[in-house]
């Protein structure tokens, strides 16, 4: 199922983790930051965080929703966003 930033349903959300050096990620909104050691997205299903060495995006069609990542995947996690917002906004009220 295509993304569709349009639509009101949400893209299905999927991982494909081919051992730990290729994974596939459907379902992504947007790629927040990135770096040879870490990947943050958006995805339909909340922010995914993706630790590794020599990670490399190596395919990202937003319109179909879909990233390619290939290097060494140490964890995948998803962060609980907090209701109250980050620690700068609860330090700055």
């Amino acid at each position: 199922m295509p993304y569709d930033p349009h639509s009101s349903a949400p893209a299905h959300h999927r991982l494909e983790l081919d051992g730990r050096s290729r994974l596939v990620v459907s379902g992504v909104e947007e790629v927040e930051r990135f770096d040879e050691n870490e990947i943050v997205m958006s995805t339909t299903e909340g922010t995914l965080i993706v630790v590794g060495e020599q990670l490399h995006i190596d395919k990202l069609t937003l319109d179909g929703g879909e990233l390619h990542v290939d290097g060494r995947i140490e964890s995948m996690s998803y962060v609980n966003e907090s209701p109250r917002g980050g620690l700068l906004s609860r330090i700055f009220r």
